[in-house]
């Protein structure tokens, strides 16, 4: 009995040393992870910090701030699903799709294309999502990963071939709607409007690409948060371009009328900042009502097919 109480004694510490070890080794579970997630964030860095100073310094892409605020309330909101989405890695296609992240990277640091570098670190926490959890997770994050594209600036050669028919665009509205109205004298040459008293160009930050672009972020957006129906959201975002569009040009025209029966430094300084941010709200609560007149439509027809 002594023999075997002692044999009891000597197991325990034995026993309890492998338990010790698996805990202090815990400690180190997350250190590839660690270095992997800072590793990609110094590789990013410059590419951040070059995005974020567009966003500061050029006012067509403000709204990319706006931006991770949106993808970063949806991710929270989807936490609980996420949380119990089941992890099923697909490790050579999150190879690849890392790979080919940091070939774009390497090229537009090369060529010194932004647009590549920064289309790179969307594509990166891609591939990384399909390396550690696979395509179910990827899934759910679909919308939020995929909401940060509106906030990497177009690439020169589309956004040139987007701006001037923009522009010519706004300054035909306008001429048209003044002269249809008798409202006032004027001549358009281009985007050139001449008046009586002054000429007013339609430049290109007055094309209306910064309203387009922000009223277009907002609405899709905004009907990912409040519409479930995938049908009226993308109406709703297809239906906010028009809605920019005509927006802007009429403060064209607007600041047209104020030219010529105010004074002909209207177009600039305060006043015409001013009237920018008053379309915009306009601009802003047309969306609101345009989507409310989609869901009073949809209610609708679903009534009749009840009914029928």
């Amino acid at each position: 009995m002594a023999i075997d109480q002692g044999v009891t004694t000597i197991e325990k510490p034995n026993s309890a040393v492998p338990a010790t070890s698996a805990t202090g080794g815990s400690g180190f579970a997350y250190l590839p992870l660690l270095v992997l997630v800072s590793s990609i964030a110094l590789l990013y860095a410059p590419v951040l910090a070059r995005l974020v100073g567009q966003w500061y310094s050029d006012p067509e892409y403000s709204h990319g701030f706006l931006v991770p605020l949106i993808s970063g309330f949806v991710l929270w909101r989807k936490r609980d699903l996420i949380a119990r989405t089941t992890s099923q890695p697909s490790t050579k296609l999150g190879v690849v799709t890392v790979l080919v992240a940091l070939c774009l990277l390497f090229l537009g640091s090369l060529g010194a294309e932004l647009f590549l570098t920064r289309i790179s670190l969307i594509l990166i926490v891609v591939g990384l999502t399909l390396y550690f959890h696979g395509f179910p997770l990827l899934r759910v994050l679909s919308f939020p990963i995929g909401f940060l594209l509106l906030a990497i600036p177009l690439p020169a050669l589309i956004y040139n071939q987007i701006v001037f028919p923009l522009q010519l665009f706004a300054s035909q509205l306008a001429t048209g709607i003044l002269e249809v109205t008798h409202a006032m004298p004027i001549l358009r040459e281009g985007n050139v409007l001449i008046l009586p008293n002054t000429t007013l160009e339609v430049v290109e930050a007055c094309s209306g690409i910064r309203s387009l672009m922000s009223l277009t972020t907002l609405a899709i957006g905004y009907g990912y948060l409040v519409e479930k129906s995938v049908l009226i959201r993308c109406l709703l975002a297809i239906g906010t371009v028009p809605v920019a569009v005509i927006a802007n040009g009429t403060r064209v025209m607007v600041t047209a009328l104020l030219s010529y029966y105010v004074d002909p430094k209207a177009a600039e300084g305060l006043t015409h900042e001013f009237s920018g941010i008053v379309i915009f709200i306009v601009a802003t609560l047309m969306m609101l009502v345009l989507h409310a007149l989609l869901v009073r439509t949809r209610n609708l027809w679903n009534r009749k097919r009840a009914v029928a």
